[in-house]
């Protein structure tokens, strides 16, 4: 991959990237930009092991997955900012919907790193569950499982 072709890949795939370490990220927005930013440094820096037959969309979030694991390694705690500050996240949406939508991200915030990594991978950023089990280096059936169990449990948190 080029330098033109990275700086196309980034601005094709930074508002994704940006949500999706942002719900990670429990609504921390501070941490979210910490870790996109690290993440597209770490990309750029393995350009060169970058394999074309790979879909780059899938190289860039798997970077990003790994690079949260490592920071989530490395805090002491991992706290959740105020739910109000995924409110930017949701913009696209009614007020109604917004609401909704935040319910959500704050029933997710407590569910284990893989379930909700996997949730939002699947639901938020559609991706397919293959695809899944590449960014989250495991199988076919840990993601269905995880998306199994997480589903489960935001039924179980979230009243409709």
């Amino acid at each position: 991959m080029t330098r033109e072709q990275f700086t196309d890949m980034v601005r094709i795939e930074q508002k994704g990237l940006r949500r999706f370490l942002l719900t990670l990220c429990g609504g921390d927005r501070m941490t979210a930009d910490d870790i996109a930013q690290e993440t597209l440094m770490k990309a750029y820096l393995a350009l060169s092991k970058y394999d074309e037959r790979q879909k780059a969309r899938l190289w860039l979030m798997k970077i990003a997955y790994n690079t949260f694991l490592n920071h989530h390694a490395q805090t002491t705690r991992h706290r959740y900012e105020d739910i109000d500050a995924t409110a930017m996240i949701s913009s696209q949406y009614s007020s109604d919907e917004s609401f909704r939508y935040q319910e959500l991200l704050q029933a997710m915030a407590q569910l284990p790193d893989s379930e909700r990594t996997t949730l939002i991978l699947h639901y938020f950023e559609g991706y397919k569950v293959e695809e899944i089990a590449q960014i989250t280096n495991s199988t076919d059936a840990a993601v269905k499982k995880r998306l199994q169990r997480g589903r489960e449990e935001l039924k179980r948190r979230i009243k409709l």
